[in-house]
């Protein structure tokens, strides 16, 4: 709707309703403030969740796995002969080996021409194979309907070529051969190493398509039968350990006592010596990370909640931002969102509930007296009492204690008493203890996050959150109501306003015409 006032009057009645509104709207900018101050608290509250919940996230992937954390460190006196890995339940041992004799695979190799070609089989025929493993293992085929056959078929498609079958049977894992041709001769080969393995050709049309490949059976070659034509069988690995003799195996690859073993080659009646001991830099590593994650993790929110609150410098409104320049309202706005947080109970419950987490003592599962706390390990809280609880560490003694019992110091991070319970259904579950001394600390710490994460989501919500599932987006909502009911409220406001202001152009309007009259009159 056009007004144009003032024309009667000749007073700017446009300047004055804007005045006169600018007064009335003070209540719902002071509304759309607080309705900001709401916004950006939420987005800070938001902002530690993905601060804990990263951290949550590193404890998970750097320090609960004992792979992880207790690995071993191997070497070998002579590595181009063998070589080896530790588990991390390996002891710390040194180990001489001499390898007598590598493990090798079984060949096959066509004894006769090649008679294989594209019009062999005249339909798709279905052939049977049996195969046994080098360590004498058979292998088995599991059928559609979950039951385990050690028959292996294919279906050879009529007017495959040489090429297809070969590739066809080199193709099926449960076979573990490869086959190929060069100089008119089938080269077949099992995949694993060992002197067990066997090929047993099953059915007639089996029988058929070897024979065409060139592997005649002369000996014996009624179904069922092993192939024997032409086989160079394969050897098991022989070697001594620490002073005991024949030792075999049907791979290169074996461990005994948590260590992996791989020969490479023999090592003509000398011994290599396996050397097993705790990768003590690597736990050192990953427990100075762990400090350094959770020092930055308390500087930060102790950066929030006591930040200074600055209560004079509220959020701009639209107009306020026209008037001062880009740099004015970014300092403006860095003011304004300062210690939103300050004191806050949630996170200042839960700095100390960590710190409390950190200072006991773990009497869980493979716990030590002599390193069952961190001071005993090295680990301190820093003597600057503005560090907030900030720890400091002793690398010399952290690095001593692992040497010592490095079993301890990963239970005293990462251990906890298991609780088996039974139901009246007689399944039983296990899970960890409830009790805090019996958790680890990276164990305690998470569930120290897991709340406090759960009380802020239930404060601030998260980004898949509606305003409704939290206190901060309810009140938000409550917000929006109340602004949308004082805007119709300016409206109706202004609308008097330009009434008012409208009856009083009327009323000169008319003043004015009698005054014309009158004087019209009396000229």
């Amino acid at each position: 709707m056009v007004r144009i006032g003032g024309l009667a009057s000749g007073m700017d009645i446009d300047t004055l309703v804007s005045d006169l509104m600018k007064a009335e709207r003070i209540p719902l900018d002071k509304l759309s403030q607080k309705k900001q101050l709401l916004e950006w608290q939420r987005d800070d509250y938001r902002s530690m969740n993905t601060l804990l919940s990263d951290f949550d996230d590193y404890i998970f992937d750097n320090m609960t796995l004992q792979k992880d954390f207790l690995k071993k460190t191997v070497t070998s006196s002579m590595s181009s002969a063998v070589t080896a890995t530790a588990s991390t339940n390996a002891g710390n041992v040194n180990t001489s080996i001499v390898v007598n004799k590598l493990a090798s695979s079984t060949n096959w190799i066509s004894n006769s021409g090649i008679t294989y070609d594209q019009n062999t089989f005249a339909s798709d025929t279905v052939i049977q194979l049996k195969a046994t493993n080098g360590d004498g293992t058979q292998s088995m085929v599991t059928n559609s309907d979950g039951t385990k056959t050690d028959v292996i078929e294919l279906t050879i498609k009529a007017g495959s070529t040489l090429e297809d079958v070969l590739k066809q049977l080199s193709s099926k894992k449960e076979l573990g051969i490869n086959l190929f041709t060069e100089n008119g001769k089938v080269v077949m080969t099992k995949n694993d190493t060992g002197s067990k393995s066997s090929i047993t050709i099953e059915n007639e049309a089996a029988k058929t398509l070897f024979a065409s490949l060139g592997f005649s059976d002369t000996t014996n070659n009624t179904v069922p039968y092993t192939l024997e034509a032409t086989k160079t069988a394969g050897d098991d690995a022989a070697f001594t350990l620490n002073g005991l003799e024949n030792i075999t195996r049907s791979s290169n690859t074996f461990t005994i006592n948590d260590v992996t073993y791989t020969l490479n080659d023999v090592t003509n009646g000398k011994a290599a010596t396996i050397k097993v001991s705790s990768d003590t830099d690597n736990m050192v590593d990953k427990i100075v990370q762990f400090v350094d994650k959770y020092n930055e993790l308390i500087e930060k929110i102790n950066g929030e909640i006591s930040e200074t609150r600055y209560r004079s410098y509220q959020p701009l409104s639209d107009e306020e931002k026209e008037a001062m320049s880009e740099k004015q309202i970014e300092l403006w706005e860095e003011k304004a969102k300062s210690g939103l947080l300050k004191n806050d109970s949630i996170l200042a419950s839960s700095l100390n509930k960590m710190r409390t987490a950190l200072y006991s003592a773990y009497t869980g599962t493979g716990a030590n007296s002599d390193y069952n706390q961190l001071a005993e390990i090295g680990i301190k809280t820093t003597n600057n009492y503005r560090d907030n609880g900030k720890l400091t560490i002793d690398e010399t003694k952290l690095r001593e204690a692992i040497e010592k019992d490095p079993q301890a110091v990963f239970q005293m991070f990462s251990g906890a008493t298991r609780i088996t319970t039974t139901a009246t259904d007689g399944t039983t579950t296990t899970k960890d203890s409830t009790v805090q001394a019996e958790l680890g600390l990276t164990k305690r710490l998470r569930n120290i996050i897991s709340d406090t994460v759960e009380g802020i989501e239930k404060k601030a919500g998260k980004l898949t959150s509606t305003n409704q599932q939290f206190s901060i987006g309810r009140n938000i909502v409550g917000l929006d109501s109340q602004i949308d009911r004082f805007q119709d409220r300016l409206t109706q406001i202004e609308n008097r306003y330009w009434n008012q202001f409208t009856a009083m152009e009327q009323a000169i309007q008319k003043a004015n015409s009698q005054s014309t009259y009158l004087m019209q009159q009396f000229a």
